[in-house]
């Protein structure tokens, strides 16, 4: 005999595949649903590595810029001791000079001539005194010429004293204090 199947096996195949479909979309679902949730963790792990290393880099800029301002303090420190070792070097070099200036001053003012102010300042001299005569301060100024520690000799004014009894001159003189080792260097 023949068999007949009548159950309905059309249906019983489309429930089948329904039932396969939901468990594909299910397993898609939950597949993708992984996948975001691996992703976000792994992204999630990334911003948190990121986030200490700017943290680790703020940190060591931070040590930098510490040590960029003790750097500074320490060439405005080095700055300032080399300003006073040049004025200290600048001081030794000139102790002597005083000396050579009145040693100069001494051997150039003839015999007749006589001091009554002497200024400095800096390398300008100003000497102001009394003389017998004209031809004393004439003398004097050879005398600054010729000179190696006194230059540019300048009559600033020469008069009669008032009082003629003594007929004594009083002349005012500027000159510039030099040394020697310096005028040589440049030639």
């Amino acid at each position: 005999m023949a068999r007949i199947n009548l159950l309905p096996w059309r249906e019983e195949l489309r429930k089948k595949r329904q039932l396969e479909f939901g468990y594909m979309a299910a397993a898609g679902i939950a597949l993708t649903l992984l996948l975001v949730i691996l992703t976000h963790v792994i992204i999630r792990g990334q911003i948190g590595d990121q986030i200490e290393r700017n943290e680790l880099l703020k940190r060591e800029i931070a040590l930098l810029e510490e040590k960029i301002k003790e750097i500074r303090e320490l060439e405005k420190t080095k700055s300032s001791l080399i300003s006073r070792m040049e004025v200290i070097q600048q001081l030794q070099t000139s102790r002597p000079q005083i000396v050579h200036l009145f040693d100069e001053i001494i051997n150039v003012l003839p015999d007749g001539s006589y001091l009554t102010e002497l200024a400095q300042e800096g390398t300008a001299v100003t000497l102001k005194g009394r003389a017998q005569s004209n031809a004393r301060v004439s003398s004097l100024m050879r005398g600054i010429e010729k000179s190696a520690w006194l230059t540019k000799p300048s009559l600033t004014e020469i008069a009669s004293e008032a009082a003629s009894t003594t007929g004594l001159f009083i002349f005012t003189l500027k000159m510039e204090q030099t040394s020697p080792k310096a005028e040589e260097k440049p030639q």
